[in-house]
């Protein structure tokens, strides 16, 4: 995935103005797509974007890019404001939860009760599913709904892996 990134930025952030598609998925698409960053450019139109988006999945897609193109070129401001997102009551479901998990991945700082409050109350089962139709979620599920195994992997570590076999007998 990372090599399909760097080719198709190579010459530039191409897929930056598909974010003004009128198809949600494409703009998921493009922000999924986007690779480096080192001069912050995909960063701000990510946010420049954020500013205008109306579609909770699309925003927590940008907020999702952000934080993944901000571990790959690091950023001490966007990775609080990234924190300000996940805090802010105003943002949808979707757009919190992705902020908190964006949060989490890019500090090694332990979580303070916040994110586990609103993760508490807002990962839910349907908003699990939901979140699915974001790259990143399904690539973390692993079998199971992504935001789901992202929440038991971050915040409650010790938790054990759900079985593949439901009529396994537990190890």
């Amino acid at each position: 995935m990372a090599a399909a990134r760097a080719a198709i930025t190579t010459e530039g952030p191409a897929p930056l103005p598909l974010l003004d598609d009128s198809d949600p998925a494409i703009r998921i698409a493009a922000a999924y797509a986007t690779a480096a960053d080192p001069d912050h450019t995909v960063r701000t139109a990510f946010a420049t974007r954020l500013t205008t988006e109306h579609d909770p999945m699309v925003r927590a897609a940008l907020i999702l890019a952000t934080a993944e193109t901000t571990h790959a070129h690091p950023h001490a401001p966007i990775t609080v404001w990234i924190r300000e997102r996940w805090q802010d009551g105003m943002q949808a479901p979707e757009v919190r939860l992705a902020a908190a998990i964006g949060w989490l991945c890019l500090t090694d700082e332990p979580a303070p009760d916040d994110p586990h409050a609103i993760v508490g109350i807002l990962a839910t089962d349907e908003c699990a599913r939901a979140m699915d139709a974001l790259p990143w979620m399904t690539v973390a599920g692993c079998g199971e709904p992504g935001l789901l195994r992202c929440v038991r992997r971050m915040l409650r570590p010790g938790e054990p892996e759900p079985h593949d076999d439901p009529w396994a007998p537990p190890p």
